[in-house]
């Protein structure tokens, strides 16, 4: 098993299962809709969250800033836009059981969740709050502080997925998503993302001596020096990290340049541009 910390391991299991079961009917339905790219990316999301959890992984994070960073990665770069890849409202709502489904769906009917939830999930909230939570647990007094800790530690974390979360949603925009941005205004958003990003990552490559003390003291495996495990960690963010901002920018730039024609299996927003397809 990835990962045996019930914490993690529950709702994951929970989320699967709930999606497997109201993906079923869905992909019989709206076969188009559904396909089965959808479920992979789903399951493949939830997996990367439970490899990022995994012991080995959070063991070695403890001496090795590049495996901390490389869980930053997955939690923040790459089961975010997974999960919303598998367009999961609809699946996860339709997985409940019918008396609870209708409550569910009468509570996200009500006027205060729908007011929440377009605070919530617009861009320019889900952008600051992606920056802010990646500066922010870089800080070396606060990942120090995490390291050592394991409730910090899972605070860490939970904080970059739910703000990858909202960062991503309105680039994927997974149906039946909404927006008031155009879609030409993500390219902008993830530019300077990736600005960033790039930014920390060539202060950890680049840097003459150790960010973070917690590891200065680190026994490390493989003979690395603290600085060249920092180094490492930096190339790490850097380059994966860029990819992860630089693919859905080409998508989005390729899709800007063919017009505003919309394809079967594309979302349109409330002014007519076609969605990023999350098929």
């Amino acid at each position: 098993m990835i990962m045996s910390d019930p914490m993690v391991l529950a709702p994951v299991l929970a989320a699967a299962l709930l999606y497997v079961r109201g993906f079923t009917p869905l992909a019989r339905r709206m076969p188009r809709r559904f396909g089965a790219s959808r479920l992979v990316a789903f399951i493949a999301g939830l997996a990367v969250l439970l490899l990022a959890a995994s012991p080995r992984l959070d063991e070695l994070s403890h001496s090795l800033l590049q495996a901390h960073m490389t869980q930053h990665l997955m939690l923040m770069m790459l089961a975010p836009p997974l999960l919303w890849l598998g367009a999961p409202v609809a699946p996860m709502l339709l997985g409940l059981p019918r008396p609870l489904r209708r409550l569910v769906a009468r509570g996200l009917g009500s006027p205060a969740v729908r007011s929440l939830a377009r605070v919530l999930t617009h861009p320019a909230l889900g952008w600051m709050a992606f920056v802010i939570a990646f500066w922010s647990w870089h800080i070396p007094a606060l990942f120090d502080l995490a390291l050592p800790s394991a409730v910090w530690h899972h605070v860490e974390h939970v904080c970059f997925f739910t703000t990858a979360l909202l960062f991503w949603r309105p680039v994927i925009l997974p149906w039946p998503a909404r927006t008031s941005w155009p879609r030409w205004a993500m390219i902008p958003y993830l530019v300077f993302a990736e600005f960033q990003n790039t930014a920390l990552a060539a202060i950890l490559t680049f840097s003459d001596r150790v960010i973070y003390p917690a590891y200065q003291s680190a026994s490390r495996p493989w003979g690395l020096s603290a600085l060249e495990d920092q180094s490492i960690a930096g190339v790490i963010m850097w380059v994966p990290g860029s990819v992860a901002f630089l693919l859905p920018l080409l998508w989005l730039a390729l899709t800007a340049l063919a017009g505003p024609r919309v394809r079967p299996g594309t979302v349109e927003t409330a002014r007519g541009q076609p969605a990023l397809r999350s098929r």
